[in-house]
């Protein structure tokens, strides 16, 4: 897993937040599990239907992503490149 995406992952706010990905506006969820092992990102894109959705285990492999029914590269895209608003 690339260093970039595990600071900007572990760099995000816990909760709910706004942003902002390519020309859409998403609201997405980060939540810790196992005492921050394990941290969940879900991101809906409000004027469209795109979803980005996946697990990250912190502990495992250096890092291991397990995207939920899509590819590794459209989360870790996502995740790299949105915007805070």
């Amino acid at each position: 897993m690339n260093d970039l995406f595990k600071k900007k992952i572990e760099s995000l706010p816990e909760g709910s937040f706004y942003c902002f990905y390519k020309t859409s506006k998403y609201i997405a969820t980060k939540q810790l599990y196992s005492d921050g092992k394990i941290i969940k990102i879900y991101a809906k894109e409000l004027k469209g239907n795109d979803i980005v959705s996946g697990n990250y285990f912190l502990t495992i492999k250096q890092g291991l992503l397990k995207p939920c029914e899509m590819s590794d590269e459209k989360v870790i895209s996502f995740v790299n490149n949105l915007e805070l608003i």
